[in-house]
């Protein structure tokens, strides 16, 4: 089964300066959709980031398609 959490936490870890911060929670909203929370530390928002969000949209894009194995709809919030 594919875990959306640790393939989350890896590409972030692969990214940014202080491993060590990521932290990935996962919560359901009302819809009952899986929304994924990606806390970095401060310094490292603007590499999860990018230039124009294309990191994070590259981010949501990979985790998007990774849920379609489970056919479970799923939101990336980054905070």
């Amino acid at each position: 089964m594919v875990e959306l959490k640790k393939i989350l936490s890896d590409i972030a870890k692969g990214i940014v300066d202080s491993p060590d911060d990521v932290v990935v929670t996962e919560e359901v909203d009302e819809d009952g959709d899986l929304v994924l929370i990606l806390s970095v530390a401060p310094d490292d928002m603007g590499k999860v980031i990018g230039k124009h969000g294309k990191i994070a949209r590259a981010i949501r894009l990979v985790i998007k398609s990774a849920s379609t194995i489970t056919k479970q709809r799923v939101t990336v919030e980054i905070r």
